[in-house]
């Protein structure tokens, strides 16, 4: 415990840690300020009051989760950051396809950064217009509408606020990516995440307590299954398969007493989990499209579908089988993004080094390629599991909204968010001689080894 706080001590007296951990918390504190501003003309009780009427298991309340209860209080940010992340999955897709966006990509550095960034928030406005539509449909429909209000001024202002809602959040999280701790935008949806575990925790211990509850016994079981099921998540998410490379012989001395020296050696190390939170995030944004197009089947009259009613409940077989694929497919794709085998091949060259038993060059990079493939499936697998792994936990009893956290986009979100925030604080101490956070273990800013030219393993 002493270690701890001498710890904490430690990182209040760096001055740019302590600055960027305060404008951290600043920002997330006017995010959550906004999630209880509710919109003009809307009735939050009367909106919580219809919503408690509806399918337990509908995605609406997964979402809700997200937003840290702002959809279901009708707030300025209701659609949370959803809509951005929905965009930059349309944006990286188009990357793949659209020669145009893959020379963005890949060839024009900064300045084609900076153009895919401004089409993916025009993109992000698109989404939310249409979003906020079956956003503001259903709020009707549950007659949490003030009827005082002229329908066309509700709709026009409110279209304009949640819009502006999104793109705000959008802006916080660019900016505490930029001069805070850790990635903006997935640290506002982590935040959305815990506002809900204490309220889904002492439901837990209230449903297991009562009569017909298991009791004491079967709650600390389910905590231990908790704790059983973070470790497994933090194992892969840190896990590396270690590529080994040796440089090339250099002669050391003068003249006639030159000698040659072996090279030194070093590793590629690839991660099981390149892709991070990634998949997850992007998979669970198209999740949520069947619930926008069910809104706008509502408006007009339109009777949905047993397949689209499915895929609007997170526990049915239908939702959680789209899911798993979703991820398994997401992962290769973000992993195709951030690890490169031709740079890899490339910098070894220019290095003079080589993988044992692998020739230069061409070979090189379909060796990288073939590991990075192998190392993926399992990665992507194991990702799949986890997501899905709520649906099992509420079908033996546990309540639901407590059964997020037992794996799934909750907790994959969670963890990687929680470490990828510990190395950045981690690499800040170590960087002035302190101790870290841990004294073992294998956080990023502390075994920094390891061939990395490209910065995405």
């Amino acid at each position: 415990m002493k270690e701890f706080i001498n710890t904490l001590r430690n990182i209040w007296k760096i001055h740019e840690l302590r600055k960027r951990i305060l404008f951290t918390v600043g920002l997330i504190a006017i995010y959550r300020f906004g999630a209880y501003v509710a919109l003009p003309g809307v009735m939050p009780k009367v909106l919580l009051k219809a919503v408690e009427g509806r399918d337990a298991n509908d995605i609406l309340g997964l979402l809700n989760t997200f937003t840290g209860g702002a959809l279901f209080q009708a707030s300025i940010f209701a659609l949370g950051i959803m809509p951005y992340i929905t965009s930059s999955i349309i944006v990286q897709l188009l990357g793949f396809a659209v020669p145009y966006f893959q020379r963005l990509q890949q060839k024009e550095g900064e300045s084609g950064r900076n153009k895919l960034n401004q089409i993916t928030r025009w993109l992000t406005v698109l989404i939310t217009l249409v979003q906020g539509g079956g956003y503001l449909t259903t709020i009707v429909a549950s007659g949490a509408k003030d009827p005082s209000l002229s329908p066309y001024v509700f709709w026009m202002v409110n279209i304009i606020i949640l819009s502006t809602g999104t793109v705000f959040a959008m802006w916080l999280g660019e900016r505490i990516t930029e001069r805070g701790l850790g990635n903006g935008i997935s640290l506002l949806i982590m935040i959305g995440i815990i506002a809900r575990l204490p309220q889904s925790f002492f439901a837990e211990i209230q449903s297991q307590l009562a009569q017909s509850g298991g009791g004491l016994i079967l709650f600390v079981i389910e905590l231990f299954a908790l704790f059983a099921i973070v470790a497994l998540t933090v194992l892969i998410t840190q896990g590396v398969r270690k590529i080994p490379v040796q440089f090339a012989k250099k002669m050391v001395g003068k003249g006639t007493n030159q000698m040659p020296v072996a090279g030194a050696r070093d590793y590629i190390p690839v991660k099981v989990n390149a892709a991070g939170v990634m998949p997850i995030i992007f998979a669970q944004a198209i999740m949520f499209l069947p619930v926008t197009l069910m809104q706008w089947m509502s408006k007009s009259g339109t009777e949905a579908s047993g397949l689209l009613l499915s895929l609007n409940r997170w526990t049915s077989v239908t939702y959680n089988v789209m899911f798993f694929l979703l991820i398994i497919l997401f992962t290769y794709i973000y992993t195709a993004l951030v690890v490169n085998p031709k740079q890899y091949a490339d910098y070894l060259k220019r290095m003079n080094a080589f993988i044992p038993g692998v020739k230069p060059g061409k070979s090189t990079e379909e060796f990288i390629d073939s590991i990075v493939t192998k190392i993926t499936l399992p990665g992507s697998i194991f990702l799949g599991f986890i997501s899905i792994s709520p649906a099992i936990i509420a079908a033996m009893g546990v309540n639901q909204a407590f059964a997020l956290f037992f794996g799934g986009t909750s907790l994959l979100i969670l963890v990687g968010v929680m470490l990828d925030t510990m190395q950045q604080i981690e690499s800040h101490l170590l960087m002035r001689k302190y101790d870290g956070l841990v004294k073992s273990g294998k956080l990023r800013g502390r075994s920094s080894g390891g061939i990395n030219p490209i910065g995405g393993m």
